[in-house]
């Protein structure tokens, strides 16, 4: 029994445009496409057509090409090839999908040959056939850059996808991606790629590695040879690196950069290059109003990209004739410490790119104004974590001390008078310690280089003054050391009412705690109950209860304040109601 034919006609789809040979060709004799079969069978075929019709006999594969031109009216196969029509004709289905994607996509045979196109390779080379040529020579034999360097040799031999970056076309850069087709034997025998243009993608990744470097090489410079420079021959320096990143590698020709004065909050210039003399002199201060978009930036900490400087009512005149402006923060360590401006003279100039770019670039001078101008306040910056970080491990260790030592006193008190002075001897010892410990940094430390970072706001009703906290949680007796002793408070604590009725009782004749803040709830006793036991001991108790919101067992609040209770503070509280509160019960302000 002869094998049986097939014949498919289908409507030609016109992927490319069909030269005038070609057309008179298609005219005068239809095509008809054969896919393999033996050679008995093709003679046939044509005695079947006669000179009417053109057979043109072709590999499967190779008919999508063939197909792809738009002159066939017909594909033949015999029952053999059936499946392989199938498929083909499957794919001229979808031609069109393909041919409207940005993307390139190719078929490519197992030497790399160009077996089918979708058109995108054709526009981006200006080749006008691009079937039957090698991928790389249609590519102008381009730069590999990896990560796999024979993307289509391992996708082929390993039988699953690769890909890699080409560079070609005149710094051009594109990424391509190969899938293996496999054939009937399970092997691949043709790849399915596709290009896709990463130019910019590329583009911009080494424009962030230059400025990446460029930063680096702002300051670049040991602490010995910083230290033998002048202050002007530092600026000096990094206004001539600054200046070499922003032409050469932002390719920007106006720059401004302020640096804060954290306490006048004015806004002194660093460089001004390409701005007229009046913008660079220009007196601007951190403020929302009234200050620019340099003194907008510096007092919110956000950039700003002006995109027409006819229509943004903040903008001031920087550059003469700018059109558009670009302006960052410059932070260290989270604090705004100034700004970076750049100007163009064409509207809408800067991308979110370029917002990008300064962005980085901003971090970068900063450091390097820290490195070339500050380096004595990140000494002292330095030298105060040190200090507050020993400070904070010894806090409270040193209360625990205070602590057993006045559990041991009232057990032993008035049976060995020996033991007892040398407790008492020991409490001093240990309240000296944190003290010493705070003046030896502040001793260390010069007024003049103290960072702004460093410093906080001066409350001097708070300097010397002894404040006991009694909470049996531990992250708030430590936070009460933390938050209190950088006003120079001395802070003390006990676990619960007991204890700190001990701790009242130990203090020397001279000595006193200005300020007693206790939880609500102990684990002995009510905050209510404290306040009376402690109106035994003391003549007056200046003292503030902690307590969650809607927390009062027992309205001990209210009976608290009947019985002298000078202030109440809510958890969770803020760090200036602490200290006000505490400030209220220094100062007696709280009592009836």
């Amino acid at each position: 029994m002869s094998p049986v034919k097939v014949c498919v006609v289908y409507e030609p789809v016109a992927s490319q445009p069909e030269s005038a040979s070609s057309i008179q060709e298609a005219a005068s004799a239809p095509k008809i496409l054969c896919l393999g079969g033996t050679h008995d069978s093709q003679v046939t075929l044509r005695e079947r057509f006669g000179d009417e019709v053109q057979v043109v006999e072709v590999s499967p594969a190779r008919a999508i090409s063939h197909l792809g031109s738009g002159e066939y009216v017909g594909i033949y196969a015999d029952a053999d090839h059936f499946s392989e029509i199938v498929n083909v004709a499957r794919l001229m289905q979808n031609e069109r999908i393909l041919q409207g994607m940005p993307d390139g996509v190719v078929l490519l045979a197992e030497d790399n040959t160009i077996l089918w196109g979708n058109g995108r390779l054709r526009e981006w080379t200006g080749r006008e056939e691009i079937v039957g040529a090698n991928f790389y020579d249609v590519m102008g034999t381009p730069e590999i850059l990896g990560p796999d360097f024979c993307p289509f040799h391992t996708a082929l031999a390993t039988g699953r996808a690769s890909g890699s970056t080409l560079r070609c076309f005149q710094n051009r850069y594109m990424r391509v991606h190969a899938a293996p087709v496999f054939g009937g034997e399970g092997k691949p025998q043709h790849l399915v790629v596709t290009i896709r243009e990463v130019t910019d993608e590329v583009l911009q990744q080494q424009k962030l590695s230059a400025i990446h470097q460029a930063g680096i090489e702002l300051a670049d410079l040991t602490t010995d040879e910083v230290a033998k420079m002048t202050v002007e021959e530092r600026i000096e320096l990094l206004r001539a690196n600054i200046l070499h990143c922003t032409q050469d590698v932002l390719h920007y020709d106006v720059i401004e950069i302020r640096m804060l004065d954290p306490n006048t909050r004015m806004l002194e210039p660093v460089l001004a290059f390409g701005m007229t003399d009046e913008a660079a002199q220009r007196k601007l201060r951190a403020d929302t109003a009234g200050n620019g978009v340099t003194g907008f930036v510096a007092a919110t900490g956000k950039s700003y990209l002006c995109e027409d400087t006819s229509a943004d009512p903040l903008y001031l005149e920087g550059a003469a004739g700018a059109r558009s402006s670009l302006t960052v923060p410059v932070m260290m360590h989270d604090r705004v410490t100034g700004t970076l401006n750049v100007e163009s003279p064409e509207a809408r100039a800067f991308t979110e790119s370029d917002l990008q770019f300064l962005e980085i670039f901003a971090r970068d001078v900063a450091v390097a104004l820290n490195t070339l101008e500050l380096l004595a306040a990140e000494k002292a910056t330095t030298l105060a974590v040190s200090v507050e970080a020993i400070h904070s491990a010894v806090a409270l260790p040193v209360d625990d001390i205070l602590n057993d030592a006045v559990n041991v006193m009232e057990r032993y008190i008035g049976h060995e008078p020996e033991v007892v002075q040398r407790l008492q001897q020991i409490l001093r010892n240990a309240r000296d310690i944190k003290q010493v410990i705070q003046k030896v940094g502040q001793a260390m430390a010069p007024a003049e280089a103290q960072p702004s970072a460093a410093s906080v706001e001066l409350r001097p009703i708070l300097v010397g003054r002894r404040v006991l906290v009694v909470d049996a949680d531990e992250s708030v007796r430590s936070a009460a050391h933390a938050l209190l002793e950088r006003y120079r408070c001395i802070v003390e604590t006990a676990h619960d009412g007991v204890e700190a009725q001990f701790m009242v009782r130990s203090l020397a004749a001279d000595q006193h705690y200005d300020a007693i803040i206790a939880d609500i709830r102990l684990p002995d006793m009510s905050g209510y109950e404290l306040l009376l036991k402690l109106k035994e001991i003391m003549s007056a108790v200046p003292m503030a209860l902690m307590t969650g919101f809607g927390y009062d067992p027992g309205h001990s609040i209210v009976k608290a304040r009947q019985a002298g209770l000078q202030a109440v503070l809510y958890k969770p509280f803020r760090l200036d109601q602490l200290l006000s509160t505490v400030e209220l019960l220094v100062t007696g302000a709280g009592a009836k």
